[in-house]
């Protein structure tokens, strides 16, 4: 049941973000309208209600106050003389009132238009002595609502009643409930398509974003320029991609070339111990110098080749290396590097540094000035005077009395694999100082070089901002 949860959401149709959009815009824009509507239909129905329910109440209590204060009969309210006016037209002035008047005994006098029902309650009012008791009740006439009420004239000379049609104002309500209802509709309508339209224009964008990201997935190209039009979140993420994008296809080509340089310097060793290998059939036939002269070529290859492996995996992963960035004394750096390249090289070495500290990782920053020193002694083997090392700030640089530096190799020095011409018959894979400005990049910093007055070379780096610098000790 569990392995089949994936291929039925697989199956379950996508919602888009548009449509995300478009039916929240249009569910709050429901919910906002019902809302308002119900409470407006409300509002407007208890207002009528309670006029019209107060108007009949000021009708009655009129005729209540009329039949008190005058002695009046039935023929009083009659309705034969159009031009008569009497109390019962102070009746009808207020509102359309349906007046119909009872004589003794319930006998109806003048007919109501329509004619109002008379009940025993009415014919009872009809015979009270107190005018103005009055006999209230509802009725429904021809599928239509009244309001009813009955006022004793008093003496028992008869009553008068008078009615409110309701049902008029029930079907007022009911048309004003439709067209709320209508009125919501449409609102509704008319959000749910606002609502698509600006969700269309907010994730025209994140569409399109979303197609180059489905396509670089599918198709591995990085090469693809990604528009980011706009300031807003939607623009920065744009640009985002489109530079990740950029990043990752940089990357790759670097990948790409360190691949295929490597390939191409590893093929030298390669063949050499291939063709030594070779000879190792008939090493016995050999004389002995060529024996001697044969092994210490195959001992000289396997070390370069293993050189090279080595600087080639540290140059592939040095970046990504987890060690932590600690403070770091340039001065005690320095000096345990120059210990260590005295012993391989047997050159002196000079160090003239201040007491500057900086985060750096420190293996790394070792193995960059390690480098230096090592390229420096290639490069001046048979110099009579010392390599310096000085420090100043959060700079390292290596001076060296050797040839110099030819002014094309200059910019290239610190390519992948590069060998000036000076240098092809000297053992080295081209990638110290490669290394060197790896290091110097990882740490925020950069590499230099430059020809030496008087003669020789200065290489060197500088890192970051030191986490602390002092006046130099030379």
């Amino acid at each position: 049941m569990t392995a089949d949860r994936p291929r039925l959401a697989r199956l379950r149709p996508r919602r888009s973000l548009g449509t995300v959009f478009a039916l929240s815009f249009a569910a709050i824009t429901a919910l906002v309208t019902v809302l308002v509507g119900f409470l407006s239909y409300d509002a407007a129905a208890r207002l009528v209600r309670v006029d019209q329910d107060h108007i009949f109440h000021g009708v009655v209590s009129d005729l209540v106050h009329q039949v008190k204060q005058q002695h009046l009969a039935p023929q009083d309210y009659y309705s034969s003389d159009p031009d008569h006016d009497g109390p019962r037209d102070d009746l009808t002035r207020r509102m359309r009132t349906n007046v119909q008047v009872l004589g003794r005994g319930g006998a109806i006098a003048d007919r109501g238009s329509p004619a109002l029902p008379v009940t025993g309650e009415d014919r009872r009012a009809t015979t009270y002595a107190e005018p103005g008791r009055t006999v209230r009740y509802r009725t429904t006439i021809a599928d239509d609502h009244f309001r009813v009420a009955t006022v004793a004239l008093g003496d028992g000379r008869g009553a008068v009643q008078v009615a409110q049609q309701f049902s008029d104002t029930e079907d007022l309500l009911d048309e004003l409930q439709q067209r709320t209802t209508l009125l919501a509709g449409a609102v509704i309508a008319g959000a749910g398509l606002v609502g698509w339209w600006l969700a269309r224009r907010i994730t025209r964008r994140l569409v399109r974003l979303t197609g180059v990201a489905e396509d670089v997935a599918a198709s591995r190209r990085l090469d693809v320029h990604v528009s980011a039009a706009g300031k807003d979140e939607v623009g920065r993420l744009g640009r985002a991609f489109d530079d990740m994008l950029g990043r990752l296809a940089d990357s790759e080509e670097l990948q790409r070339r360190l691949v295929q340089d490597a390939g191409h310097e590893l093929r030298t060793p390669l063949t050499s111990l291939r063709t030594n290998a070779a000879l190792l059939d008939r090493i016995d036939d050999l004389p002995e110098v060529a024996r001697a002269a044969l092994i210490t070529d195959m001992k000289s290859e396997t070390r370069e080749l293993t050189d090279l492996v080595n600087e080639l995996i540290e140059l592939a992963i040095g970046h990504r290396d987890a060690e932590e960035s600690v403070a770091v004394s340039l001065a005690e750096a320095v000096g345990k590097a120059a210990a260590l390249a005295r012993r391989r090289t047997g050159r002196e070495i000079v160090v003239h540094a201040d007491d500057t500290v900086v985060q750096a990782r420190a293996a790394a920053l070792h193995r960059a000035i390690s480098n230096l020193m090592e390229n420096a002694a290639k490069f001046d083997q048979d110099g009579d005077q010392p390599i310096e090392v000085v420090v100043t700030g959060p700079s390292v640089e290596v001076r060296d009395r050797g040839p110099g530096l030819a002014k094309a190799d200059l910019p290239h020095i610190f390519d992948r694999f590069y060998r000036a011409d000076a240098a092809r018959s000297l053992p080295g894979s081209g990638l110290g100082l490669a290394i060197v400005q790896a290091v110097a990049t990882a740490h925020g910093g950069s590499t230099y070089a430059r020809n030496r007055p008087g003669g020789g070379a200065i290489i060197g780096f500088s890192l970051g901002t030191p986490a602390q610098t002092t006046t130099p000790r030379v």
